[in-house]
């Protein structure tokens, strides 16, 4: 059946990665989609190649003429799903009960939820996420958990990995940390940085570095952090990659040090799909996925010296990275493997269309 998938960001971030994500899957299991994204913003000029896209200017909650912009959009596509991602596209988007079409928000994080209630049907990503939505007032029975998938791991680029290897002077006896996400203080950068400071420049026989993914507001700060410990030399910062695929498979193991509000953490999954082991904290989405010592090293959020004490652990234990790298790869297949999730959404479009 069709679908129709609406996000209303300017800019590139973990939900506008999950969406580009979310419908070339789609497209690949023979399912019809169809994406309204905002004018001229990232999604639309860079990740939507080969979709059937339109775009409305979504300019602001408030906007009448956005709002109307969009029903007329939505009043056009022959979709009866219509699903939102975040706070603008789901409050410009209001379709009233009974009238053929089904408005299903999708929640990737613990937002105030009065943007969202309208909605007929709501996901969230995690239990944790959807048992926050019930105890908010979302009805129970219209309240639906589907996970995030990892991604299949792209094929190893020899000629991408040397000129990585060239861009940041890789030597072959280096071991390279990488960590992705946007620059924002839920990500917990800073606490990834100081904990790196408190490791030996060589460990075990390896000089380490530590690649950053992403972009946003506190990359200066993050800058100058790592300059002010003395680790800005082993410290890069690679901006926000289209496709991070090489990144992964480059990297000896993978960092994720997000805060305590942080939902799922997508980097969890992409650790475990290129089979590299993980350090990460416990973080909401990582207390609910990630097992301590089977698939993941995990330590406290905000702790520095435990997330180093980890790190450490991890690179000189060649056994538990074998270990970790087995059991991240066993999860994926098993939990979140993209055939899984695809059903899940298939069978959920089924029910919502049944009961409208």
């Amino acid at each position: 059946m069709k679908s129709l998938h609406i996000l209303g960001s300017k800019e590139m971030g973990g939900a506008e990665r999950w969406l580009v994500r979310f419908v070339r899957a789609m497209l690949r299991h023979g399912e019809s989609v169809e994406v309204i994204v905002r004018r001229n913003s990232d999604l639309a000029r860079h990740h939507l190649d080969g979709v059937d896209m339109r775009e409305s200017p979504m300019r602001t909650v408030w906007d009448p003429l956005s709002r109307w912009e969009l029903s007329r959009l939505i009043a056009a596509s022959e979709a009866p799903i219509v699903q939102t991602y975040m706070g603008r596209a789901t409050r410009l988007t209001h379709l009233e009960r009974g009238r053929g079409k089904v408005h299903l928000s999708r929640l990737g994080g613990y937002y105030k939820l009065t943007p969202f209630r309208h909605a007929h049907a709501w996901i969230g990503n995690t239990k944790g996420l959807c048992d926050w939505m019930i105890q908010g007032g979302l009805p129970a029975e219209r309240v639906f958990h589907i996970t995030n998938f990892a991604d299949p791991a792209k094929a190893l680029d020899p000629e991408a990995q040397h000129a990585l290897r060239q861009q940041l002077a890789l030597q072959p006896d280096d071991w390279l940390i990488v960590t992705a996400g946007r620059l924002i203080d839920v990500k917990g950068q800073a606490t990834l940085i100081e904990a790196f400071s408190q490791l030996p420049a060589e460990l075990a026989g390896k000089r380490l570095r530590l690649a950053m993914l992403g972009d946003g507001p506190l990359r200066e700060a993050l800058e100058t952090q790592a300059r002010q410990l003395g680790v800005a030399s082993r410290v890069h910062f690679a901006g926000w990659q289209h496709d991070p695929s090489q990144w992964f498979h480059l990297a000896d193991m993978v960092a994720f040090p997000s805060r305590d509000a942080e939902t799922l953490g997508n980097v969890i999954l992409e650790a475990w799909a290129y089979g590299k082991p993980l350090a990460c904290t416990a973080f909401r989405g990582a207390r609910e996925i990630a097992r301590h010592g089977r698939d993941a090293w995990v330590s406290p959020c905000d702790d520095a010296p435990a997330l180093a004490e980890g790190m450490r652990e991890v690179i000189t234990n060649e056994a538990l990275q074998r270990d970790l790298v087995r059991a991240g790869q066993r999860r994926i297949e098993a939990e979140f493997s993209e055939a899984a999730v695809i059903d899940q959404y298939r069978a959920l479009y089924a029910q919502l269309l049944d009961n409208r």
